[in-house]
């Protein structure tokens, strides 16, 4: 039985006394013991090595009183898996070598037996669950397939993703060819990831922002929804996709148990979107935690009480900056538990 479940609750709808808190990429790059071992080890090896991954997971942990840990990797691991060889390239990030442009190597990519391909990820799950000794949620996650295959398509990352809207627009069936590999994927990744010990799941759709709305249901939220359906039986869903506030009405009739907003949408218009129906987490900007610890603390609580502190997920709209302070990341954790209505 896992001590703190106000995560869970909160998933649930369940009232509360406060909000839960946690932050995406808060095991990461703002942590200077994050720092010590990023400069020991490369990126790719830290994800692949279970002991690095679960020390890392649980960094933040051992630093601030948060709500739910999530598990330390990267979305690429799932096209690494298909046999798409991503590299972390220095000052440039994402690299593919030969992205995919024709239909013949979308032909060529394979749906992988993920416990022979991914073992490493599951295996840190083992490792942090032991580590975490059930008193906060691990959350597992992974990529939108839209946002995967942006990577996969343009070979690195992007303003725009043009030229994976090209292929979308212009080799349409191989496209979604594509996007059903790496949702077939990614169902498999995430149910044995639920197996492994997870309390929820979350899907990143970093790129789906790019997206024209009725593409977006074409090209990302229909798959989005074949990843909600396999797994919401299983475990809690979240849903987070950044700067698709247009689709969050659709989003809402999913099964979904929580929706992830960026700080592009007022907590009042994120709540008339929903109906008010589900859980929502967000949706603090991720520079406004360059403000005074003071400042953080007056804001985090002005977006609970927006918000409302049942159905609500304190987090930032995007992930951690690298350059921010720990005092700072620790202002914003701390105003969440210090609130009161």
């Amino acid at each position: 039985m896992i001590k703190n479940d106000l995560y869970l609750k909160a998933l649930r709808g369940e009232t509360v006394e406060r909000p839960p808190v946690w932050m995406m990429r808060q095991a990461g790059r703002y942590l200077p013991e994050f720092i010590a071992l990023r400069d020991k080890y490369d990126f790719f090896t830290r994800c692949q090595t279970p002991e690095l991954a679960s020390e890392i997971t649980v960094q933040p942990i051992r630093r601030f009183p948060l709500d739910a840990a999530i598990l330390f990797s990267d979305i690429l691991v799932v096209p690494q898996a298909m046999g798409i060889d991503f590299k972390m390239k220095e000052s440039v990030g994402p690299w593919l070598d030969e992205p995919i442009r024709t239909a013949q190597q979308v032909d060529d990519v394979i749906v992988p037996d993920v416990n022979e391909t991914l073992g490493y990820v599951f295996d840190a799950i083992e490792m942090t669950l032991e580590k975490l000794d059930n008193e906060i949620p691990l959350i597992g996650f992974a990529g939108s397939p839209w946002t995967i295959f942006c990577y996969c398509i343009e070979g690195r990352g992007s303003k725009d993703f043009n030229i994976a809207k090209s292929f979308c627009f212009l080799q349409t069936e191989a496209a979604h060819k594509l996007l059903q590999k790496i949702t077939d994927t990614t169902i498999a990744y995430l149910k044995r990831k639920v197996e492994k010990g997870v309390s929820a799941v979350q899907v990143f759709d970093s790129w789906g922002g790019m997206l024209s709305p009725a593409d977006y249901q074409e090209f990302s939220w229909q798959y989005i929804n074949q990843i909600v359906e396999a797994l919401a039986p299983l475990t809690h869903v979240v849903v987070f996709g950044k700067g698709c506030w247009f689709a969050l009405e659709d989003m809402t009739k999913s099964k979904a148990s929580a929706l992830g907003v960026d700080w592009t949408i007022t907590p009042e218009l994120a709540r008339q979107f929903t109906n008010n129906s589900v859980t929502l987490q967000g949706n603090f900007d991720p520079s406004r935690l360059h403000s005074t610890p003071a400042t953080i603390r007056k804001m985090v609580h002005e977006m609970i009480d927006r918000f409302g502190k049942d159905k609500y997920i304190v987090n930032l709209g995007h992930g951690i900056l690298p350059n921010i302070p720990v005092e700072n990341a620790e202002a914003f954790i701390k105003a969440v538990v210090d609130w009161k209505a």
